[in-house]
């Protein structure tokens, strides 16, 4: 395990986005700690900080957090990793706490407990798979092409199309109703390829402007996106809401 980490982490200097990621996984535990807590009224538990009756969401530390963190980090010297680890754990637990409120900055009202309130932990989920596959040693598309083809004449033009190319992949992808493969083939373009080729989920914009009534073809790739929705997607989506309600409490 040693070994492990000072490979992958150490050496290639990740130092500072391991102590974020540890950071954000442990201040979303907290806070949705907290939360449970508080809904399940608790009496030790101290409750939510309501100043003067005025009800101030997580969300605001957030932000005071990731701003501290993100310009505190910009200003330490890059030899200084403790202090830039320090920082980027900082910005990891401000991440945390926004994230969860995601679905409250989304709607604009507090439904932090309602169905659409899962946004938020699906972006929390999202946030801690991508920084993983960052600790791993994925790099986001462009930037991985541009050091693998570091040095070379062709190198810059030759970036710039495969770049274009996957992001096109990721286009259609977002465009199918595939979010997850979407964001997630930023670092590994297989998930963008796959995602694009396959059939489109029935209420996505693709489904909408290709799988059109009255089209022998199209009603034909609706149908059979609508069985894949119904007996393929739909038991692993009922798995991913378990997990989710039994991290962060049952939505209503």
């Amino acid at each position: 395990m040693h070994t492990w980490f000072r490979n992958t982490i150490i050496e290639p200097g990740l130092v500072p986005l391991f102590c974020f990621f540890v950071a954000m996984i442990v201040g979303f535990g907290f806070i949705r700690l907290s939360v449970r807590l508080i809904r399940a009224q608790v009496r030790w538990w101290p409750g939510n900080v309501t100043p003067g009756g005025l009800h101030i969401h997580h969300v605001v530390f957030g932000v005071v957090f990731m701003l501290i963190g993100g310009v505190a980090g910009l200003t330490v010297p890059e030899e200084l990793v403790g202090w830039r680890s320090v920082m980027a754990a900082l910005f990891g637990i401000g991440a945390a706490l926004v994230l969860d409120e995601f679905s409250l900055i989304l709607h604009l009202k507090d439904v932090y407990w309602s169905e659409e309130g899962r946004t938020s932990v699906d972006a929390v989920f999202v946030a801690v798979a991508l920084t993983g596959l960052l600790l791993l040693g994925f790099r986001p598309i462009g930037v991985a092409d541009s050091l693998d083809l570091r040095g070379e004449p062709y190198a810059l033009p030759l970036s710039i199309a495969v770049t274009l190319l996957n992001l096109g992949f990721a286009v259609i992808t977002l465009l199918k109703g595939k979010i997850w493969s979407g964001l997630l083939g930023l670092l590994v373009p297989l998930f963008l390829y796959v995602g694009a080729v396959r059939l489109a989920r029935p209420g996505s914009p693709w489904a909408r402007w290709r799988y059109r009534p009255g089209k022998r073809r199209g009603e034909r790739k609706m149908a059979a996106a609508t069985w894949r929705e119904k007996r393929l997607r739909r038991p692993i989506i009922r798995g991913k809401i378990w997990l989710q309600e039994l991290i962060a409490g049952r939505h209503q």
